[in-house]
């Protein structure tokens, strides 16, 4: 018999740090368990519920008997409305054979890597970014390749940086517009630009469009319009409200689907069956429920740049989408993470650190406005008072 050893967790697994965010909402409900007031404007999660029409048709699937095993790549009618929202809505012609149904887009992502990625190879990745972006590299065994976005530029993209940071081992360059943390959209020139390296070099383009629908005054792209040769990350959580409903999808180049699949079902087996027919429905009934979130969160966008402006906070650009604004907090302190601890003690207001998104945003705080009109108010009171 073998001598008694200790297993520990895998160092990859160590490796992973967590969401700064989830670190500061632990530490505001801590606060709320000892009786104090906080407001919450950490979180990038909808404060509305999901459209009625959306719950009932959950509960009519259900009743109906769907709640087995779907195809792994999901069930035809929801890959169609997805195809046929990329057809009205950017004119990109998608066959639904180019689609799974994930549950939300961080599988999405998963598969993406997972297919995409030997052992050493390259994406090259926005700083600002996403958290998961270089955890979700790593941990696959590739290596994110940063390059700097600016604020002064709008968080642009800068095309010959980019040309700069690819190399041989270089798959793919990520896109978020809308953004997070930003909340900035990519110009038009940019994505043609980025659909034109892609077609020059081989190389994909990965492009996370979970937050389309949620622009102001500017009208999203999808890299679809300009090349297929992209992967496409989406879902359900932001547009239609439905985080905790965990379904999306990915769009990706014919040759990838088998192994996409394959992963697919070995990990998740399929999305939920009721869940995909409640995305059909809101694919094809809820627009105008959509579009009234839109412009709730477009008017406390409106309120809020420039009340934090005459707090002190920095807004170079006004940001076109998502639910966030990354504000220059440097005025206060170089250390977001010391900054977003004393905000939330004494004043009582949760707030993301913006290292969380890149060393590029060291000295930022991201603050998201998916929370209501009173609690915003509330929040802006108090952290004038604090300064």
């Amino acid at each position: 018999m073998c001598a008694y050893r200790k297993i520990t967790p895998s160092a990859r697994a160590g490796e992973i740090p967590p969401f700064l965010a989830m670190d500061i909402l632990d530490q505001a409900r801590c606060l709320e368990a000892k009786g104090k007031d906080i407001v919450h404007l950490e979180l990038g999660e909808p404060d509305f519920p999901p459209p009625e029409n959306v719950v009932q048709a959950a509960f009519k699937a259900m009743e109906d008997g769907y709640t087995s095993y779907t195809p792994t790549q999901g069930i035809m009618e929801l890959r169609e409305a997805v195809a046929d929202y990329y057809l009205q809505e950017y004119g990109a012609a998608v066959h639904p054979d180019k689609i799974i149904a994930t549950m939300g887009s961080s599988p999405a992502m998963m598969l993406v890597f997972g297919t995409l990625l030997n052992p050493g190879d390259e994406i090259i990745i926005p700083n600002p970014h996403y958290p998961p972006y270089p955890n979700n590299i790593r941990f696959i065994g590739g290596v994110p390749v940063k390059f700097n976005l600016a604020e002064k530029d709008g968080f642009q993209y800068n095309l010959e940086t980019i040309r700069e940071k690819i190399s041989p081992k270089t798959k793919g360059i990520m896109v978020n517009s809308p953004s997070n943390p930003t909340g900035m959209l990519q110009d038009e020139a940019v994505m043609r630009g980025l659909a034109g390296i892609a077609e020059e070099t081989g190389i994909f383009i990965i492009s996370d469009e979970i937050y389309h629908g949620l622009t102001y005054g500017v009208k999203a792209h999808s890299i679809l319009e300009y090349t297929d040769r992209a992967f496409v990350l989406s879902g359900f959580s932001k547009r239609y409200a439905m985080t905790g409903w965990r379904l999306g999808w990915v769009i990706a180049p014919e040759d990838f689907i088998p192994p996409m699949k394959n992963l697919h079902m070995n990990y998740f087996l399929s999305a939920s069956a009721f869940v995909q027919k409640a995305g059909v429905e809101a694919l094809k009934n809820c627009g105008a429920a959509a579009e009234e979130m839109r412009l709730t969160y477009e008017r406390r966008r409106d309120y809020l740049i420039p009340e934090l402006r005459q707090l002190g906070f920095g807004l170079e650009v006004e940001p076109q989408g998502a639910f966030y604004l990354l504000v220059n907090a440097k005025k206060f302190s170089n250390d977001s993470v010391e900054l977003a601890k004393r905000i939330l003690d004494e004043a009582g207001v949760a707030v993301t650190p913006g290292v969380d998104f890149g060393e590029r945003a060291e000295g930022y705080l991201r603050i998201s406005y998916a929370t209501a009109m009173p609690e915003l108010k509330k929040g802006v009171e108090r952290l004038g008072g604090w300064i």
